[in-house]
């Protein structure tokens, strides 16, 4: 049995601090206004949803309790409808869309949206602790650094100097602002208030004009930390081969934090036929792939293979690819192994320009991608994110 995407939306992205234009908006709301926009778009009958599966990796204030199951009541879709909230880190938007698929395949499920959300303004990254983290018996014998560490540890062993990040990170935030002001961001809906007045009408944290020459003043955000709290000696002891570790990556080239939601539709092609809507896409297959925790973003070129393996496919059959700039070394070191070309790579810009909503993101970069595949009259799309600890996933979409 096959696993069709028939939609997917998502809101506009605001800067995830106490400025930024969503701050005031719960992720609660974020996500029922996603489900309240699919309903609306489709005047879809509600009772054939079985489930809300989303990603979330702040689990608590705000985010605790279930945000699934809190956004699927505040819907108004139905007593009847379910949700579940899970946490693959980063990973987690497109986790759910997985997992989805799978309840699909197996005739568990006939019709769910899935997808994730974050309020990184509300709930600060690192709010829910945990003991990878923290706990000294688990992060000692695993040799665990804070990812900016594990980034500039990339970028050090694999020769990704500052120059060659900060011309990453320029082009990202230029391919951003030029589909923006094109228009091309067609799964992306505005915010609004409970008068339904927007809030928010475009992805706030895009900066047009950046150049390489503006960030040239902007601190490497990891140097004081590898020094002081010796996370750079743990790194170079894993590590031998790499002298120095070169800190490269700052504000600029980094992932901006925000808010944000998304979700997507995912059914059988009966459901469809229920429905009265034609499929977009179907997932072909799915992959994770772990990795060494203190290097820890390597994952996206493993979990990236091993998905084409899956689908009896290589690297030259995908028409476009979405890599989660988390840092600029990640695409980068992506497309060095993959020997993909930055003309197929997140094309309309990444997490650099538009920002990283955790568990949100990998949903936000299927629609991205569904998008942009059916400007161009293209076929086959492949969604790759690093996740904390030492992970990687990957998506195979085809155009139905």
């Amino acid at each position: 049995m096959e696993a069709y995407i028939y939609d997917a939306l998502r809101t506009v992205r605001g800067k995830g601090n106490k400025k930024g234009a969503l701050m005031g908006v719960t992720p609660t709301e974020l996500a029922r206004q996603t489900l309240v926009a699919l309903q609306e778009k489709h005047q879809l009958d509600t009772s054939l949803v079985n489930d809300v599966i989303l990603g979330c990796v702040g689990q608590v204030m705000d985010q605790g309790a279930n945000i699934a199951k809190s956004a699927a009541q505040a819907s108004n879709y139905g007593d009847h409808l379910c949700g579940v909230t899970l946490n693959r880190f980063c990973g987690s938007g497109l986790e759910s869309m997985n997992q989805a698929a799978a309840y699909i395949k197996s005739g568990f499920r006939d019709l769910i949206i899935a997808g994730g959300v974050e309020s990184m303004s509300r709930v600060a990254m690192g709010s829910d602790g945990g003991g990878m983290f923290i706990d000294p018996t688990l992060a000692i014998p695993g040799n665990l650094v804070p990812q900016g560490i594990s980034a500039d540890l990339i970028a050090s062993k694999y020769g990704y100097s500052r120059q060659a990040t900060d011309e990453f990170a320029a082009e990202s935030q230029r391919r951003a602002a030029e589909a923006d002001a094109q228009g091309r961001f067609t799964s992306r809906i505005a915010v609004k208030d409970p008068n339904g007045i927007d809030i928010l009408t475009t992805d706030e944290n895009i900066r047009p004009g950046t150049t390489v020459e503006a960030m040239s003043s902007l601190q490497p955000a990891f140097q004081m930390m590898g020094a002081m709290a010796g996370f750079d000696d743990v790194a170079l002891d894993r590590y031998p081969e790499v002298e120095t570790l070169e800190h490269v990556h700052h504000a600029g080239n980094s992932s901006a934090i925000v808010d944000g939601a998304a979700i997507s539709m995912i059914g059988s092609k009966e459901a469809g036929e229920k429905m009265g809507i034609k499929p977009r896409f179907k997932i072909r297959t799915a992959a994770i792939d772990g990795t060494d925790p203190t290097i820890m973003l390597t994952g996206p070129a493993p979990a990236s293979r091993k998905a084409l393996q899956q689908a009896g496919m290589n690297v030259g059959d995908i028409d476009l690819f979405e890599v989660n700039e988390a840092f600029s070394a990640i695409p980068m070191l992506f497309m060095e192994e993959m020997g993909v070309s930055h003309d197929k790579v997140n094309v309309n810009g990444g997490a650099i320009a538009l920002g990283h909503p955790l568990g949100a993101t990998g949903c936000m970069l299927a629609g991205t991608l569904m998008d942009e595949l059916e400007r161009r009259d293209l076929n086959t799309g492949l969604v790759t994110l690093c996740i904390a600890g030492g992970m990687g996933i990957a998506t195979i979409i085809e155009r139905v």
